[in-house]
């Protein structure tokens, strides 16, 4: 409608200003010490959606930070859609590396560079800004509900007996989500699942202090060096995972569903130059879109132990820590695959050395039909404001909350992420295009009317 592109036109200068202000808030969940953070920008969410014209909306305490919710109700009769995001961020660092302050948005080549300006603050923010669009051109044609929590990016440990205790409240005909990426501007994208997530911390331990490396040298164990040995283990030749049981419930994709992902265009030059590597690396006999979509991963997230200072200090140390997560696929449960690594880690570790890991947190795989309403209303909202079909491909990044939203509320997920895969997620200089957040905008309202008319 042009009504509502004509208010966007309007005021997005505004619209940009309110995402700016979100993203100055350093609303990190993973650190204690931005608790009172935490809370500012729960309170600054819910402003922002009373505002745009929720008739109400709330902060609501969890045992970990809070839930922002909100609601439009014009009709009972009418869809509702329950729109979810998070407005908790990444750590940091390193700080070195970024280019402006994380938390001090700069807008350069027409993107803004800050933490959570893609994942997840600018886009769950363009619902926002969607809502006050229909709210304000008198064109709302479903009831809307949002729940934005503030502990997606340390696993949602306190969501899901928030939903459980909360499925009239949240109760919807679908939910929608824009916390994942599409191909490009030019080659639109939808993705029908993520994949699911584990993720441990082991801690190996050989003497009981730190030792001078030419005394003990040679004679007492290292624990970095038999963890590197054990983490090398967890990969052969074709970097294919050699941890016992790992792919027993894997989904395996078929043929047909092979070559529609593989159908979407692909510059394998670009994308190496743009990650300025020279080589590609991965399972062998996949592709690039097969190995990050529908095949599960082993990544090592951090390594350390030892002296990491400045200078030199020739110390053979007593522990030596590693975070490792693994990226799963359909049938894999998270719970099972936590066990099998743990258990894996323990069982090779040398009698001269210890080992302790611990689940840091984790979430199942999930997928959404294409032949559903919410998916079919989502392609054509996205078909009208970009001139193309969406293709529909796999994403590889994860939200643990997925499965239990539809176990809990009965309702299938439509993802409609509006980010690049390049934003630099979780890295830094993350950043969000500003044509992005603006089709965003625009986009959304075609779906909410699509979704009605169905």
């Amino acid at each position: 409608m042009q009504a509502w592109k004509d208010y966007r036109d309007k005021n997005k200068d505004r619209f940009l200003e309110e995402m700016l202000d979100l993203l100055r808030i350093p609303s990190i969940s993973a650190k204690t010490e931005h608790k009172a953070d935490m809370l500012k920008c729960a309170e600054a969410v819910k402003k922002s959606l009373l505002d745009a014209g929720c008739d109400k909306a709330e902060v609501i305490s969890t045992p970990g930070h809070p839930v922002v919710y909100g609601e439009k109700m014009i009709d009972a009769s009418k869809p509702t859609v329950l729109v979810y995001g998070h407005y908790d961020v990444q750590p940091v660092e390193p700080l070195a590396l970024w280019h402006s302050g994380p938390f001090d948005p700069v807008i350069k080549d027409g993107k803004v560079f800050a933490r959570g300006s893609a994942d997840d603050k600018g886009q769950f923010y363009m619902h926002v800004k969607a809502l006050e669009t229909m709210v304000n051109t008198h064109s709302l044609s479903t009831n809307i509900k949002f729940l934005i929590e503030g502990e997606e990016e340390i696993g949602s440990p306190n969501l899901g007996k928030f939903v459980s205790d909360n499925k009239e409240r949240l109760k919807a005909d679908v939910i929608l989500i824009s916390d994942s990426s599409m191909l490009s501007m030019e080659n639109p994208s939808l993705d029908t699942g993520v994949r699911g997530l584990s993720y441990i911390e082991v801690e190996v331990t050989g003497a009981n202090r730190d030792l001078h490396s030419g005394t003990y040298g040679g004679a007492v164990a290292n624990p970095i060096t038999i963890l590197a040995q054990m983490i090398a283990s967890c990969h052969d030749e074709n970097n294919h995972i050699t941890i016992p049981g790992f792919y027993d419930d894997v989904s395996v994709a078929t043929d047909k569903e092979r070559e529609l992902l593989n159908a979407a265009p692909f510059d394998e030059k670009e994308y190496m130059d743009e990650l300025g590597v020279t080589k590609l690396w991965g399972e062998k006999g996949y592709t690039t879109y097969e190995r990050t979509g529908i095949r599960p991963t082993l990544e090592i997230n951090g390594i350390w132990g030892g002296y990491t200072g400045e200078g030199a200090k020739t110390v053979l140390p007593s522990k030596a820590y590693a975070k490792i997560s693994a990226r799963l696929v359909p049938n894999q449960s998270s719970e099972k695959i936590t066990d099998i690594l743990i258990n894996y880690f323990k069982s090779i570790a040398p009698a001269s050395v210890t080992v302790e890991a611990e689940l840091h947190h984790g979430g199942e795989p999930y997928m959404t039909p294409i032949d559903s309403k919410g998916y079919k209303a989502a392609s054509k909202a996205v078909e009208t404001t970009f001139g193309k079909t969406p293709i529909p491909v796999r994403g590889g990044g994860s939200i643990p909350i997925c499965s239990l939203l539809e176990k809990e509320l009965n309702t299938k997920i439509i993802f409609m992420g509006f980010g690049l895969d390049n934003d630099n997620l979780h890295s830094p200089n993350e950043k969000y295009n500003l044509e992005n957040y603006y089709k965003g905008i625009e986009t959304i309202p075609y779906f909410h009317k699509y979704f009605a008319e169905s």
